[in-house]
C-alpha cells in the first residue's frame, strides 16, 4: 500500500469523524435528541462519546506520517509550535467572538478550554514526543500516564484531606484542579470536559494513533492482522479496566482511552480492509471533508454560533427560525425533526468539502 493510499484511508475516517462531530453538535433542539447522539451523563459510553477521541487518534496517525522523516531541528519544531498555537488561537477566537457589538465576549464569561484548544495542546506534545522517542518509549509513556492518572484519581487524598472519587464531585482530582486553575472559565461550574488534568490521558489517545500509524507505514507485514490484534487487545483491556476505573469522557478516564482507541482501531481496520485489501471505492465524500478537516470543523462551529446568537425577531434566532419553520411539522416526531436539521447541516458541509477538494483548495492550519 502506497503512502498516498494510507493517507486516503485515514482521510476517510477523519472526514467521517468531522461529519459525526457536526451531526452531534447541531441538533434542531437540544431538548429533543436521540440518546445515541448525546454524551453519557457521566460514566458510560455512547456513540457520541467516541467522536472526539477518534479525532485525537487520527491526529496521532497523521503525526506518524507527517513527521516520520522530518529533521530534528528548530525549523521543524517551530512549525509544530506554530500549528499548535494556530489551533489554540482558533479555539479561543470561537469562545471570544460575538456576532454583534462589541463582538467580544466579556472576559469574565470566557471559557478557556475547548475542542480546538485541546487538539492544539495534544498535537504539540504528541508531535514532540514522536520526534524524540521510539515506539517502545512512546508505549511506556502512554501506559505510565494511564496508570498514574488512575492512581491519582482513585487513591491519592486531596489537599483538604478528603478521599478522592471518580464521580462528578469536588473531590474528583480532575474537577478539583480545573476549578483551582481555571476558576470561572470552565464549561460548567464544577467541571470541564476539556480541562487541564484530563488533557494528559487525551495525549495518550494521540499516542495510540501514532503507534497505529507506525503499523500502517510499514511494508511487508500483514497490517490487517496487526490492526485487529491491537483493536481487540485495547477493547478487552479497556472494558476490564473499567471495573476499577469507569469509562468516562468528562474526565477522559484511562479505561476510556483504551476503549475508544480500540474502537477507532477496529473501525480503521474495517476501512483499511474495504479500501486497500478489497479495493472497494467508497467513502470519497468523507475523504473530501477529511482533506480540510479543521477548516470545516471551525466553519461549522463559527456559523452555528452565529445562527444561535443572531436574532431574526425578538423571539427567534436564525437557528430557531429555520428549525421551527422548516423542520417542525405535525407529521414528524420531534426527535426526528431535530435529527433532520442536523443531517441537513452535515450535508451542507459534505458538499462544501467536495467543492474545496475539486477546486484543489486545501487550507492547512
Amino acid at each position: 500500500m502506497s503512502a498516498k493510499q494510507r493517507i486516503q484511508s485515514v482521510d476517510i475516517l477523519r472526514g467521517f469523524t468531522i461529519a459525526a462531530m457536526i451531526l452531534v453538535n447541531t441538533p434542531g433542539t437540544w431538548s429533543k435528541v436521540y440518546a445515541p447522539l448525546l454524551h453519557a451523563n457521566w460514566h458510560g459510553l455512547t456513540p457520541t462519546d467516541l467522536v472526539f477521541p477518534f479525532f485525537l487518534f487520527i491526529v496521532g496517525i497523521s503525526i506518524s506520517f507527517a513527521y516520520k522523516n522530518k529533521p530534528k531541528n528548530w525549523t521543524t519544531y517551530k512549525k509544530i509550535i506554530t500549528r499548535s498555537l494556530k489551533l489554540i488561537g482558533l479555539g479561543l477566537f470561537l469562545a471570544l467572538f460575538l456576532p454583534y457589538f462589541p463582538f467580544i465576549k466579556d472576559f469574565e464569561a470566557l471559557r478557556f478550554p475547548g475542542v480546538l484548544q485541546r487538539i492544539g495542546v495534544v498535537f504539540l506534545i504528541s508531535a514532540v514526543l514522536f520526534m524524540n522517542c521510539n515506539w517502545k518509549t512512546l508505549l511506556a509513556i502512554g501506559l505510565s500516564i494511564l496508570i498514574a492518572y488512575w492512581i491519582l484519581l482513585g487513591f491519592i487524598t486531596l489537599p483538604n484531606g478528603i478521599l478522592p472519587t471518580f464521580d462528578r464531585a469536588p473531590n474528583n482530582w480532575a474537577n478539583y484542579i480545573d476549578l483551582k486553575v481555571l476558576g470561572k472559565h470552565m464549561w460548567k461550574q464544577d467541571y470541564d470536559p476539556e480541562g487541564v488534568l484530563s488533557t494528559l490521558p487525551a495525549i495518550v489517545t494521540s499516542i495510540s494513533g501514532i503507534l497505529v500509524g507506525r503499523i500502517l507505514s510499514k511494508d511487508n507485514i500483514n497490517k490487517l492482522t496487526y490492526l485487529l490484534i491491537i483493536a481487540i487487545s485495547l477493547l478487552v483491556c479497556g472494558y476490564i479496566f473499567s471495573i476499577w476505573f469507569p469509562i468516562n469522557k468528562a474526565i477522559w478516564s484511562s479505561s476510556f482511552v483504551l476503549v475508544t482507541s480500540g474502537w477507532a482501531t477496529l473501525i480503521l481496520s474495517i476501512i483499511y480492509y474495504l479500501t486497500d485489501v478489497l479495493d472497494w471505492k467508497f467513502g470519497s465524500v468523507f475523504k473530501y471533508v477529511g482533506s480540510n478537516a479543521i477548516t470545516i470543523y471551525f466553519l461549522s462551529s463559527f456559523i452555528s454560533k452565529c445562527f444561535y446568537l443572531i436574532k431574526v425577531n425578538p423571539q427567534q434566532s436564525i437557528h430557531s427560525w429555520l428549525y421551527n419553520t422548516i423542520y417542525v411539522q405535525p407529521f414528524l416526531a420531534d426527535k426526528l425533526s431535530s435529527l433532520l436539521y442536523a443531517l441537513t447541516v452535515v450535508m451542507f458541509y459534505l458538499v462544501l468539502g467536495y467543492v474545496l477538494f475539486k477546486k484543489k483548495i486545501f487550507i492547512k492550519v
